[in-house]
């Protein structure tokens, strides 16, 4: 990726080498667990053993954030990539007369205080949005290289602009909807595809970015778009479950098929319009 002239973001805090404190978890951060569980295919009753006592953790996250140190070239490409994702959603908030928040990245390594409870390297990148903030063990881009298949820095940067979309969601009240129509409905199967239209929203808003940082900035290099295609298609919940179950179980899926993530993505990418993303007005996925 071409990034050199990219403005390193802000809003990045260090807390690798911190302590962290265990704590506990209420109903909202359950669901975030979980689906953070079924995005990298690791057990969810192991997400969910591993968070306790989350106001705890709140105070402790309250500590003064440090930076990245100058020379970490790893946190240095984070910062670009954030500051990029920056960029491109206050222009696409101010085209709808509205203003964008940014939101906090935090790099962790191995546990970490959130306003969700603690977040550990095992649930690979997710967003809180109860802090407004994404999370992140550097050490995950290890395994999208080598466990996913995914190697490259655009698959890297999609990983960052996916859980930006997150918070683009929580932004625009989407996030609260569906969760509010998952608990009314009663029934799991219901709730998981909401998750899945959620969790694909998140993959378009990110091919958006993908779009529009090329058309102000051309950060891509040719053929760099297939590595977030690649990373896509290898974290779908049906290959997850190949791999980790050996079967395929489609009502439990919550982030959506391979295929779908891929289409999804790509949709947003193709077009940079986010009218493009209406996942839960679609009648196929």
């Amino acid at each position: 990726m071409r990034l050199d002239d990219q403005s390193e973001s802000q809003n990045v805090e260090d807390r690798r080498g911190g302590g962290v404190v265990a704590g506990s978890v209420g109903i909202g951060t359950l669901l975030v667990a979980l689906a953070a569980g079924y995005f990298f295919g690791i057990d969810p009753a192991v997400i969910l053993g591993l968070v306790s006592n989350s106001s705890h953790n709140t105070s402790s996250a309250a500590r003064p954030a440090a930076k990245p140190p100058a020379n970490d070239e790893m946190a240095s490409f984070v910062a670009k990539v954030l500051g990029s994702t920056e960029a491109t959603w206050q222009t696409v908030f101010r085209e709808a007369g509205r203003r964008y928040q940014e939101p906090k990245l935090v790099l962790f390594a191995g546990a970490t205080p959130t306003a969700c409870g603690t977040g550990k390297s095992a649930m690979g990148p997710f967003y809180c949005p109860a802090d407004q903030k994404v999370y992140i063990d550097l050490a995950f881009y290890r395994d999208l290289r080598e466990r996913f298949h995914a190697p490259g820095e655009f698959a890297q940067a999609y990983v960052i602009a996916h859980e930006v979309g997150h918070h683009v969601q929580h932004l625009l009240g989407i996030s609260d909807k569906v969760h509010a129509a998952q608990q009314k409905s009663g029934n799991r199967a219901a709730a998981n595809a909401l998750s899945v239209r959620l969790e694909l929203q998140a993959d378009c808003f990110a091919g958006v970015w993908g779009h529009r940082a090329d058309s102000m900035q051309k950060i891509l290099e040719p053929g760099e778009t297939e590595q977030a295609l690649t990373a896509a298609s290898a974290i779908g919940d049906d290959r997850l479950q190949r791999q980790t179950q050996g079967q395929i179980v489609p009502e439990s899926f919550t982030h959506g098929t391979s295929e779908q993530r891929v289409r999804w993505f790509k949709r947003g990418m193709d077009s940079g319009d986010v009218r493009q993303c209406d996942t839960f007005s679609a009648a196929s996925l």
